[in-house]
């Protein structure tokens, strides 16, 4: 979705944005992306990635850009210039982000490249960011939303050595962002300032000029000083003396400072929005703290409420957009099912229809692949030694009850707010060597913004069946299946590696697990127990023994070999109590004997 319409859509709500950059090593991205993850559950309206100087991070950027709109689900703008770039390459990048459902641009002109004093137009390439606006609408008509960049104190070309523009060099600057509008731009976001009175002054100057699409402040936090010194005086940003005077003192606590920089930030957004302007883009430089404490400052977000629409995060990916319900398998993988899915031409939308209308894609390396972090987190946590299945069922007991931050099934990090109100029950399970992989429990119209189940919008009531995802031994599962007869409600069906079926359902039965009813909207069910998406969630459910768990040990340990065992022998189940309001899941699972002793159970490893 264009980012201009998301603003227009929130009205007289404020509405806020982060800018992050491309990082230079492996792991900065990984820590890049969990911080994003973050920062992305306070519902900014869009973040933008920043094109690197002379395109020297051009493929990080495409694919940095990508993974935030489809796997973090968030409004994506990708910034683009024009240096070193060649229309073909800037047509590469264009259809690239295009095919990716990418739909927003910040159009530059950018820096002069490392080494250079000055901005060089190659050959075959664009002089400005005017031409690349005009070339945008040109070639791709109405389909990117366009953001262009405003210059409160003029562009640094056009400011002298005394650190002002002339009057006449401001005039033409203004002239010149309107003509970036007037090409098709629809968004103005600013450079970054620390004098309100000039960003204020500014945005009253294009008005009066005929520019009327919205103007976005910039805000950068004040991190530490000499990075604050160093970007001001790169961007040739005017300091009003009581700031320096304010920092002087406390320039070499970087604490200090960075509590300074949160209430300066603070001040000056209560101050613009005073003004009437309802829009916030907060330049992060990769951080979190200092935005968020911006933000929960002025109101915009708290800490302790991040709403849902929907118990999924839906991709902001263009295409697909009507997708509005999921099999619950992957609820701990949401970025596998994503990834698995993309290249669906027709996603299943209000009830589940026809789950063979697409197919979805194979297992990849992508699903097994993991932050390096992750990695590591993982591996001091689950690669310890194996005797017998007590001690694995004693490692997936640990990670219900919280005790462990990881789990080889889940993409998540620690367990969700909804799993904590079942826990120990779940717990209990796994140490009767049920090891749960995906539960939800019982709902009967909570309302939709309770922060450990509520989704979607104001004044609605959620609902949700019980539901526990397990693996089990076949005598088990046998015996369940035994004791289930004596519980009408529940539906269950069960698979194995090789793809033997038990169910007590047929296999094009679609069940509703969660839905909710919301005010002037029909009902929305949002996650489904679908067999088809079963058979082909196994797969991986199975694979993941090997390529998520087995493998953090060495070949010919006595442990790989124990989860390989356990992976060809076991079976995955899907547990359902249709009884919402009275039912009692666990109940099934009731003087059930141990297979881990309450006492090692305590122990805390």
């Amino acid at each position: 979705m264009k980012v201009i319409d998301k603003i227009k859509e929130a009205g007289d709500k404020v509405v806020f944005s982060f800018e992050f950059f491309p990082p230079k090593t492996e792991d900065g991205v990984d820590n890049l992306f969990d911080r994003m993850e973050r920062m992305v559950a306070h519902n900014p309206t869009f973040c933008d990635i920043t094109w690197g100087a002379g395109g020297s991070t051009a493929d990080l950027t495409l694919d940095i850009s990508n993974r935030m709109q489809n796997m973090v689900c968030v409004e994506t703008m990708m910034h683009l210039t024009c240096t070193n770039m060649p229309v073909d390459k800037i047509d590469h990048a264009l259809s690239t982000i295009k095919s990716n459902g990418i739909q927003n641009v910040l159009a530059l002109r950018g820096d002069p490249p490392h080494g250079q004093d000055k901005f060089v137009q190659i050959q075959g390439g664009f002089a400005c960011a005017l031409d690349l606006v005009k070339h945008m609408r040109a070639q791709y008509g109405d389909y990117f939303g366009i953001t262009v960049a405003g210059y409160p104190e003029a562009h640094p070309d056009v400011i002298q050595s005394n650190g002002l523009a002339t009057l006449e060099g401001y005039q033409n600057d203004l002239a010149y962002l309107k003509k970036k509008v007037d090409a098709g731009a629809d968004l103005i976001v600013t450079q970054l300032f620390y004098d309100t009175d000039i960003f204020l002054k500014f945005v009253n100057d294009c008005r009066q000029i005929g520019i009327t699409c919205p103007i976005v402040p910039g805000i950068m936090p004040i991190n530490n000083y000499k990075g604050f010194l160093r970007m001001t005086g790169f961007c040739k940003t005017k300091i009003p003396p009581e700031i320096m005077a304010d920092l002087e003192p406390i320039k070499d606590n970087e604490e200090a400072v960075r509590a300074y920089g949160v209430h300066l930030g603070t001040e000056m957004c209560k101050k613009i929005m005073a003004n009437g302007i309802k829009t916030v883009h907060l330049y992060t430089l990769n951080m979190e703290k200092s935005a968020l404490a911006i933000l929960m400052n002025l109101g915009l977000i708290e800490e302790s409420k991040i709403a849902r629409p929907l118990p999924w995060r839906r991709p902001t990916n263009v295409f697909r957009l009507k997708e509005d319900v999921r099999p619950i398998f992957w609820a701990n993988r949401p970025k596998s099912y994503i990834s698995r899915t993309i290249g669906w031409e027709q996603y299943p939308h209000g009830r589940w229809a026809d789950s063979h209308n697409a197919s979805y894609g194979a297992l990849s390396d992508y699903q097994f692949m993991r932050p390096r972090a992750r990695d590591k987190k993982l591996h001091d946590e689950w690669a310890v030694p194996l005797k017998n299945v007590e001690d694995i069922n004693e490692r997936f007991m640990k990670y219900c009850l919280g005790k462990l931050r990881s789990s080889p099934w889940s993409e998540l990090d620690g367990l969700q707010p909804e799993t904590k109100i079942i826990n120990e029950q779940l717990g209990n399970i796994n140490l009767k060597g049920f090891l749960t992989i995906n539960s939800q429990p019982a709902v009967n119209g909570e309302k939709s913004d309770s922060p450990s189940v509520g989704w979607g919008g104001p004044g609605g009531y959620v609902y949700q069946k019980a539901y526990v995802e397990f693996f089990s031994s076949s005598e088990k599962l046998n015996a369940l299946v035994e004791k289930a007869k004596a519980f009408p409600s529940l539906t269950y069906m069960a698979v194995n590696k090789e793809g033997s079926w038990i169910s007590n359902i047929k296999q094009t039965d679609v069940n509703a697990v969660t839905w909710g009813a919301f005010p002037a909207k029909e009902i929305i069910q949002p996650t489904v127990v679908d067999p088809s998406s079963f058979m082909v969630w196994k797969d991986e459910a199975f694979e993941i023994w090997s390529r998520g768990w087995a493998k953090l040990y060495p070949e010919g340990d006595e442990s790989r070999k124990l989860l390989d065992e356990v992976q060809s022998s076991y079976f995955l189940v899907s547990l359902v109590d249709n009884d919402y309001i009275n039912g009692d899941l666990f109940a099934v699972f009731k003087k059930w004997p141990l297979s881990v002793s309450l006492e090692f159970a305590d122990e805390d490893s």
